[in-house]
């Protein structure tokens, strides 16, 4: 926190100034204590709550009935201490942070890794990601009993939180156990600064514990002070979006997807695509048909508990439907591809003409657009984009994205992407420049962290 007392200007007034520090500080202590036990007795109150989310979700998706002593920091194996660990909530986090950790781990093979993650998704893709050669758990609830038993039990070195994940009882216990604590690609919008409205006072003090907010731009920096920061902690790195990793072998799979569903055809993808999407991308495909009849539609649901529901309602529409885990590759009687795995959403960009990127008809946020920009692919998205503002905005005046207002004019803006190869070719080209132009973050990010990693082994 800044100076609370002006400069003394004579020794006789350093008593009556220390005293005043020091009753400021109790002061505040009591502060962050009240707070912090109101806060921690809501969460323990809501405990049943967490258990009925966790069945409600497993019905949905199996793997919640997996793994519960993680929620709660209840471990069976020994203590063991974690040189680094990296938090990121799902597959979006861990896809930013695939960058900064393949720099970590050549760069410093003798790290020892543990990633964190809250949901399935984010866990397999750590998974497929880097297999064993990193450690994996659920973050626990923000309890204070599980987070110390969480910090004591891995003993990190350093805690590497992405995005926006602002646990106060998280943050706290960090400082409580000497662990610097960095928050990178930081990212706040105007609608979560509004959100955190009622915890303000307990997330403001919370976030004045971190070492550094490494913000993704100017306006999320500044969002960051607003919160509580201090503005000496906040700096602008840059996003990490911007310094994708495209897949090896990125054309060869593309060529291979083209010769098996028909090198003549215009393809389409929906990606990332909700549960309140669904009718409109139906629809929309629909009548793309009824102008280019041959059309692929490649449809990767952003949730796996999605990917059956899709199959059958692309059924139900009288279309001839494949999916990835069955059969591959699209066929050239497929009108429906759905991309029923997790890990290859890049390389099904790649396969395709014009991409609609999901989460943005309804107000989800959006989802990635660097990534259908760094493969060449012309980006078409709804309104929603309060998650990703800066980079749609960077996208739009570059000329590599369409925003259409509803479901409606996204369909109409496919349509005429569809029917014009050079507007696509210019659209592709424009957003695989902004993408290089954007590169940068990982470098200073990594710069950013020297201090906080151990010496090498």
């Amino acid at each position: 926190m800044g100076s609370i007392l002006p400069v003394r200007s004579s020794a006789s007034a350093a008593p009556r100034g220390s005293r005043l520090v020091i009753l400021a500080a109790m002061r505040t202590d009591l502060i962050e204590r009240l707070l912090r036990g109101l806060y921690s007795a809501a969460l323990y109150l809501l405990v049943p709550v967490t258990v009925y989310h966790l069945i409600w979700r497993g019905f949905r998706q199996p793997a919640y009935f997996q793994r519960w002593p993680e929620r709660y920091a209840i471990y069976h194996d020994a203590p063991h201490a974690c040189t680094l660990w990296l938090h990121a909530v799902s597959v979006g986090e861990v896809n930013a942070a695939l960058p900064l950790v393949t720099a970590l781990r050549r760069g410093r093979p003798d790290l020892r890794l543990l990633i964190t993650t809250i949901t399935p998704t984010g866990s397999e893709r750590v998974r497929a990601l880097w297999g064993d050669s990193v450690e994996h758990v659920y973050l626990p609830y923000d309890l204070p009993g599980a987070i110390d038993r969480f910090l004591e039990h891995f003993r990190p070195h350093a805690a590497l939180i992405m995005e926006t994940e602002l646990w106060p009882n998280l943050l706290f216990g960090c400082r409580d156990h000497a662990i610097p604590a960095y928050i990178l690609n930081a990212r706040l919008s105007e609608r979560s600064l509004r959100g955190y409205r009622v915890l303000a006072p307990l997330v403001a003090r919370a976030l004045r514990t971190v070492d550094t907010v490494a913000a993704q731009s100017l306006a999320d920096a500044v969002r960051f002070v607003r919160l509580g920061a201090r503005a000496e902690q906040v700096i602008e790195t840059g996003n990490l979006k911007f310094d994708v990793m495209v897949p090896e072998a990125l054309e060869a799979f593309a060529d291979e997807c083209r010769a098996q569903c028909g090198h003549a055809r215009l393809v389409w993808i929906a990606a990332s695509t909700h549960e309140d999407e669904e009718a409109a991308v139906i629809a929309i495909h629909r009548r793309l048909r009824a102008r280019f009849p041959d059309l692929l539609l490649l449809w990767a649901p952003r949730h796996p508990e999605r990917f059956r529901t899709v199959a059958e309602t692309a059924r139900a529409a009288a279309w001839h439907v494949s999916t990835r885990s069955r059969a591959r590759w699209p066929q050239p009687e497929d009108a429906v591809f759905v991309i029923d795995t997790l890990g290859e959403l890049m390389n099904f960009y790649a396969c395709s003409d014009v991409a609609f990127v999901g989460g943005s008809l309804q107000a989800v946020g959006g989802h990635n657009l660097l990534e259908p920009a760094a493969t060449g692919t012309a980006i078409v998205t709804g309104p929603h984009l309060h998650n990703f503002v800066e980079i749609a905005r960077r996208l739009e005046q570059a000329g590599a994205l369409r925003i259409g207002i509803d479901a409606e004019a996204v369909g109409a803006e496919l349509a005429t992407l569809l029917g014009d190869a050079v507007l696509r070719a210019n659209m592709a080209e424009a957003g695989r420049a902004l993408v290089e132009t954007g590169r940068g973050a990982l470098a200073q990010t990594l710069v950013l962290l020297q201090p906080a990693l151990p010496s090498a082994r």
